[in-house]
C-alpha cells in the first residue's frame, strides 16, 4: 500500500516474497495506475512467468499489460527499440555462450596466442564479469595496462578484437544486453527521459542478487519519480562469484533517502525448530540487517545432527532413514532432498541410492558417470583395455586437444572403412591419408601414448592406471590452465573418480581394470530403473541450486571445516559470511525435518581428510530442540554390481599401541603457525617421529616432531 517513494522490502525465507510483489502490482492497478507505467524485473524466466500468471489471476486483463521480464529480456527489447541510439542495427543478433566461445577462439588464433594459456572459457568469464561492472574493452584495457599484469593485458587485446568481431557481425552477447542498455540511458538524455516517464513504478525481485549493471539500470529508470520497490533478503545473497553485490541491498536506504522499509519476518513454510537453528547460524554474520524470521507453525521435530565415520556411512545412513520412513508411510521419496556443497559429493550418494533401489534425480548437473570429464577418463581406460574400441577412440582422440580436426578424422575414418580395420589399426597406414604432416604426427603420437599406457596395465592397480592416464595425457593440466570455476569443478570430479575406484578396490573381489569397467558399464546402463515417467524420486543437488525450493525433509551433508565452509573461505571474512548465508538458504528449504550430517573422515577429490565438524553445525547445535545420531561404521555394500544386500562388516580398525611419547594420540598441541590442535595419527620413531595434527582451524598437517617445535598443552 506504500505507493509513492522508494520502498525496501526485506523478505525473509518462506515469508511470501513472490506473493507480496504480485499483490503490490495488483494494488497499484487497483489504485488506477496505468499498467504501462509499471516495470517489474527479476532474474529467471521461470520467476517472471510465475509472477505473470499470479498477476493475471489477481488483475485479469490489466495485469498482462504490465512489463514484467528478466533483466536480460528487458535489455534485449530496449535495444531493439533504441538500436540507433545504442549504435546497433535493428536486426542485431544475440550470441549465446557457444557463439561467444567460438569468436574468442578465433581471436586467440588471429593474435597468435597460446590457447592453452589463454583458455577461451577463462577469457569469456573475464569479458562477462567486466561487462557486469560496465567496463568496455577500452576501459578494461586501461586497467590492464596500469596493472602491469601481462595476462590481463593479453586478455584486454582479445577483448578488444572480440568486440570488433561482434560489431562486424552485427551481434551482441548477454553482457552487452545490460551494458549497452545502461550506457544508452546514461549518454542519451532524451531516451532516458522517455523511459523515466514511461516507467513511473519500478519493482525489482531478488534485489540482493543484482550486479553493478543491474543496480545502475534500475537507478536510472527510477531517478525521476523515485517510485522504486525492491524485494530481497540479504541473508540469502549467495552469488557473489557471478557478480552479485550484497551492498546494493544493504546500502539501499543510503542510495534512496526517505526510503520506507518493511521487514517480512513471518515464515509460512518451516517449523519453529528449523527456523531457530537457521537463525543461530546466520546471526553470526556481521554484514546483515537485524531481523529474525519466526513462525506460528508448531515447534516440530527436533533438528537432527548426524555424526558418522566417513562419507559411505553418511550416504548409507541417509538411504536407510529414507527407506525406513517411506516404509512406515507418510513420506514420499519426492518429499526428500539431499544438499551438498560441491558436485563431486553426489557420487557416493548416487551409489548408495542406486544399491538400495530408491529412485533419485540429480538436479542441475549430470549424473556422476555421465559427466563429460568422467566419460573422457573412462574412455581412456576402455581404450587401454581394448584399443579396437572405436567409440572410445573417437571420444579421446582430441581430449585434450592434439590438433586433429574434423577433416583429418574423416580421412582416418575413410581409411579404416576402406581397409575394414579399426581406427586404431588404421593409424599404421596413416601415410596413405591426404592430410597434413602435423595431423599424421598427432595420430602416431596418440597411438604411441596408448601403447605406453597399455604396457603398464597388467602390473598396476586400477587406481594406479587411472593416475597414469591423468599424468601422461595432460588432461588435468589442461583444465588447470583453463582456470575457470567450471574447469575447477571438472577437476574435482576427476579426483572424486579416484575415490570411486578406491571403493571398487575395497569392495570387489575382482580388482582388475576389466572388473572395474564391467561395474561402471552396469551402473551406467541401468542408472534409472524407475524410468523418467516416475517423478517420485529423492532430489540430489548443490546448495546453490536449492534456493527458491522447499521440501518436507532436507539432508545437508558434508558439514565439515574445509568442505563447508569450503577451502580457504574460513580465512576470508566476506567469503565466510557468504558460505554462512548458503548454509542458511539450505536449512530454510526444510519444512518439517532437517538433518545436518558430518563425517569424522572423508575422501574428497581422491584424498582422505580428517575433519572437524563445520562451525555451522556447531552454531546450529546451540538450540535446545536437537536429536543426536552417532553411527560409527556401516557394513560395506555388496560388491557384485546389481546385487543388493550387505557383506559381513569389516573388522574394526586395530587400536594403536600407545608408546612412551610426549605426544600420544588424542593429545592437544600448539604450533606457532597453525595454532592449537589434536594429534590424530603418528608414524616413525625417534628423529623420524611424524605426527598428523588436526588443527582447530579445520586444517590437518603431517609434521616431523624434530623440526615442528610443537608444544604439548
Amino acid at each position: 500500500m506504500h505507493t509513492e517513494g522508494p520502498l525496501l522490502i526485506f523478505a525473509g525465507a518462506g515469508t511470501g516474497k513472490t506473493r507480496v510483489i504480485t499483490h503490490r502490482i495488483a494494488y497499484l492497478l487497483g489504485q488506477g495506475i496505468n499498467p504501462a507505467h509499471i516495470l517489474a524485473v527479476t532474474f529467471t524466466n521461470k520467476a517472471a512467468q510465475e509472477m505473470r500468471t499470479r498477476l493475471d489471476t489477481l488483475a485479469p486483463g490489466r495485469g498482462r499489460s504490465v512489463w514484467m521480464s528478466t533483466f536480460h529480456s528487458f535489455g534485449a527489447q530496449f535495444l531493439r527499440v533504441e538500436a540507433a541510439a545504442a549504435g546497433l542495427s535493428h536486426d542485431f543478433l544475440i550470441y549465446d555462450t557457444s557463439d561467444q566461445k567460438n569468436v574468442i577462439k578465433s581471436c586467440i588464433r588471429e593474435l597468435n596466442l597460446d590457447d592453452k594459456k589463454y583458455k577461451p572459457a577463462r577469457i569469456m568469464d573475464i569479458i562477462s564479469r567486466s561487462k557486469d561492472e560496465l567496463l568496455d574493452a577500452d576501459s578494461y584495457g586501461i586497467h590492464a595496462l596500469t596493472s602491469g599484469d601481462y595476462f590481463r593485458q593479453a586478455a584486454a587485446t582479445i577483448y578488444s578484437l572480440y568486440q570488433k568481431k561482434l560489431k562486424t557481425a552485427g551481434a551482441v552477447d548477454f553482457g552487452d544486453l545490460l551494458m549497452l542498455t545502461v550506457s544508452t540511458l546514461r549518454d542519451n538524455k532524451d531516451v532516458l527521459e522517455k523511459y523515466q516517464e514511461r516507467f513511473r513504478y519500478v519493482l525489482v525481485d531478488e534485489y540482493q542478487d543484482t550486479n553493478h549493471a543491474q543496480y545502475l539500470l534500475t537507478k536510472y529508470l527510477s531517478a525521476r519519480h523515485k517510485n522504486i520497490c525492491v524485494v530481497g533478503d540479504d541473508d540469502q545473497s549467495i552469488y557473489s562469484w557471478r557478480g552479485a553485490d550484497i551492498r546494493n541491498i544493504l546500502e539501499f536506504e543510503r542510495d534512496y533517502p526517505g526510503c520506507h522499509t518493511v521487514k517480512l519476518e513471518q515464515n509460512y513454510r518451516s517449523t519453529a525448530s528449523i527456523l531457530d537453528a537457521a537463525w543461530q547460524v546466520v546471526r553470526n554474520n556481521s554484514k546483515r540487517v537485524d531481523k529474525k524470521v519466526w513462525t506460528d507453525n508448531h515447534a516440530g521435530a527436533p533438528v537432527n545432527f548426524v555424526e558418522v565415520a566417513d562419507e559411505n556411512d553418511e550416504a548409507q545412513w541417509i538411504v536407510d532413514d529414507v527407506a525406513r520412513r517411506a516404509a512406515e508411510g507418510g513420506l514420499a521419496y519426492s518429499d526428500c532432498a539431499v544438499f551438498y556443497r560441491v558436485n563431486a559429493q553426489s557420487r557416493v550418494l548416487e551409489d548408495a541410492f542406486r544399491r538400495s533401489g530408491i529412485p533419485y534425480a540429480v538436479i542441475g548437473t549430470m549424473r556422476f558417470y555421465e559427466r563429460h570429464e568422467i566419460k573422457d577418463i573412462l574412455a581412456y581406460l576402455r581404450l587401454m583395455h581394448n584399443p579396437q574400441d572405436n567409440v572410445s577412440f573417437r571420444r579421446v582422440i582430441n581430449a585434450p586437444r592434439r590438433g586433429i580436426g574434423k577433416t583429418s578424422m574423416d580421412a582416418l575414418d575413410h581409411l579404416a572403412l576402406e581397409r575394414s580395420v579399426s581406427l586404431w589399426d588404421a593409424i599404421d597406414n596413416i601415410g596413405a591419408c591426404a592430410i597434413s604432416s602435423g595431423a599424421k604426427k598427432a595420430f602416431t603420437s596418440f597411438k604411441q601414448l596408448i601403447g605406453e599406457l597399455r604396457r603398464n596395465k597388467d602390473s598396476m592397480t586400477t587406481k594406479e592406471i587411472a593416475a597414469l592416464v591423468i599424468d601422461k595425457t595432460g588432461y588435468v593440466r589442461e583444465l588447470e590452465a583453463e582456470d575457470t570455476p567450471e574447469s575447477k569443478s571438472r577437476i574435482e570430479n576427476i579426483y572424486e573418480l579416484f575415490t570411486a575406484i578406491d571403493d571398487f578396490e575395497t569392495r570387489s573381489p575382482d580388482k582388475t581394470l576389466s572388473g572395474y569397467l564391467t561395474q561402471v558399464a552396469l551402473v551406467s546402463d541401468a542408472d534409472d530403473l524407475a524410468g523418467e515417467e516416475d517423478r517420485n524420486k529423492v532430489t540430489l543437488m548443490t546448495l546453490h541450486l536449492a534456493k527458491g525450493l522447499e521440501f518436507k525433509t532436507v539432508f545437508i551433508v558434508g558439514l565439515e571445516e574445509g568442505l563447508f565452509p569450503i577451502g580457504e573461505a574460513a580465512f576470508d571474512p566476506e567469503e565466510l559470511e557468504e558460505e554462512r548465508r548458503l548454509m542458511y538458504v539450505g536449512m530454510t528449504r526444510a519444512k518439517e525435518d532437517l538433518y545436518l550430517c558430518c563425517a569424522a573422515q572423508r575422501r574428497v577429490f581422491g584424498k582422505t581428510q580428517w575433519n572437524m565438524p563445520s562451525r555451522f553445525m556447531e552454531e546450529a547445535r546451540s538450540i535446545t530442540n536437537v536429536k543426536i545420531h552417532t553411527q560409527r561404521r556401516y557394513p560395506a555394500a555388496a560388491s557384485v554390481p546389481g546385487e543388493t544386500g550387505r557383506e559381513t562388516p569389516p573388522a574394526p580398525l586395530p587400536e594403536r599401541r600407545q608408546e612412551n611419547t610426549p605426544f600420544p594420540l588424542g593429545s592437544r598441541v600448539r604450533h606457532q603457525q597453525f595454532g592449537e590442535g589434536k594429534v590424530i595419527d603418528k608414524s616413525g620413531a625417534g628423529d623420524d617421529l611424524k605426527l598428523v595434527v588436526l588443527f582447530d582451524t579445520g586444517q590437518w598437517k603431517k609434521l616431523v616432531v624434530k623440526y615442528a617445535n610443537l608444544e604439548k598443552i
